[in-house]
């Protein structure tokens, strides 16, 4: 009987186990990547002809980071293959999260704790992945290529500035007939999607800036120094200290500029945004966020801190969500596009969604016509859309990706447009 009862319990205990290792991704995700269900803005005629001939960029998503099938649609968060076909996306960056604080909070945040862990054992993912930084960002990288390899050609990996032209030529003649390489064949389905690897925040490279050589050999070619905590590299704004960069920080930026990885500063604290572009040679992005002028947040960026992206002819990249725009329609993401452009030009205006990022938002990735009619709404000229949409960012990336010394003599980054 004694024996019959302990059997019970360790089979209830199993199937418990099993039940949370199953279910327990879904829900946590469900409850964290939202839509909050308000009404949309009507969608003109004119707005849907005009962003289906648009190069849309997106320069930040946290998908990689749940355990879902990229190339499926779901029926939770903001984005996988089939939504971001719907959405007409050229390129997505696919950004690496690798450590997230306890109670994560844009005041202060201690870098001792860590609830990314919790995840990825949830998730049952490699047991390297459970304790190392690096180790997570190199399984995102497996995670992204694996999801290209098994798209049939409908979602590209974009390492070097001329996979970035072979996806703009192909984006740009859909019913061309292709060339070349089967790899680089148009998917039958339609245009292709490019896909990005970056990271949010270099912590991943564990104190070793050898580290970095690992995450470019695995595909990684943009990169934040920071999170939401003071790591190795620099203060994060949302950090204790909120200090500048460190010298492993000032070599990290040095060495990505070098390799062609575009430096982000998405999450850096005011010291760290300012250190970073008095020494860039080459664009600088702001990946995800907004503007202090229109949404008096911390992690947006001041004026002058938005010269100072300019300056490099970097961009910033406008999210969706309440952090970024102090609200979740799109009408203030034309607006904090519009202060950008009012202020630097419109060269410096992109997207930066950060979808899956634990933000809720009004609107997924199958429907940008949101921000297309936003900023009809807003007197944005065609050509303007055209440039925020996408066009800017493209010009980034094209000219960030390739290696310093590939450069002329005497030239360190494109000029702004």
């Amino acid at each position: 009987m004694i024996r019959k009862t302990i059997y019970t319990l360790l089979g209830l205990v199993l199937a418990a186990a099993v039940a949370f290792f199953i279910f327990a991704p879904g829900y946590v995700e469900e409850q964290t990547n939202r839509i909050d269900g308000q009404p949309l803005i009507e969608v003109s005629d004119e707005a849907r002809a005009l962003h289906k001939t648009l190069a849309i960029v997106d320069l930040h998503s946290d998908t990689l980071l749940w355990k879902r099938n990229l190339l499926e649609r779901a029926d939770r968060g903001h984005m996988d293959l089939p939504r971001l076909q719907d959405g007409n996306v050229a390129l997505q960056v696919f950004s690496s999260v690798t450590k997230s604080p306890d109670d994560q909070n844009y005041d202060s945040n201690p870098s001792d704790t860590d609830q990314i862990t919790e995840l990825v054992i949830a998730q049952l993912q490699p047991t390297q992945t459970w304790t190392s930084l690096l180790e997570r960002s190199l399984w995102h990288a497996k995670k992204l290529e694996k999801a290209a390899e098994g798209s049939q050609n409908a979602l590209w990996l974009v390492r070097s500035a001329a996979d970035l032209e072979k996806l703009e030529d192909a984006i740009a003649c859909e019913t061309c007939t292709p060339i070349g390489e089967a790899v680089w064949a148009t998917p039958a389905g339609g245009k292709p999607v490019g896909a990005l690897f970056s990271a949010e925040g270099l912590q991943s490279l564990e104190g070793d800036i050898a580290n970095l050589e690992k995450l470019y050999g695995a595909g990684m070619r943009m990169a934040g120094l920071t999170h939401f905590f003071d790591n190795e590299l620099a203060g994060s704004m949302h950090g204790e200290a909120k200090g500048g960069l460190t010298e492993m920080g000032r070599e990290a930026v040095r060495r990505m500029e070098e390799m062609g990885m575009v430096v982000d500063i998405a999450h850096c604290s005011h010291q760290c945004v300012a250190e970073i572009l008095a020494m860039a040679r080459r664009p600088v992005v702001s990946s995800h966020g907004g503007v202090q002028a229109t949404c008096k947040v911390n992690r947006n960026l001041t004026d002058d801190e938005i010269r100072g992206v300019a300056a490099t002819g970097g961009v910033i990249g406008v999210g969706y969500w309440e952090g970024a725009i102090c609200s979740t329609d799109a009408r203030a993401a034309a607006r904090a596009m519009k202060h950008v452009r009012d202020l630097v030009g419109i060269e410096h205006v992109a997207l930066g969604s950060d979808y899956d990022g634990a933000t809720t938002v009004r609107f997924d990735t199958s429907q940008l016509m949101q921000v297309t009619q936003a900023l009809m709404n807003e007197g944005f000229s065609e050509a303007e859309i055209r440039a925020a949409m996408g066009e800017n960012a493209l010009r980034v990336l094209r000219a960030g990706l390739v290696p310093l010394a590939q450069l002329p003599v005497g030239e360190t980054s494109e000029p702004a447009a």
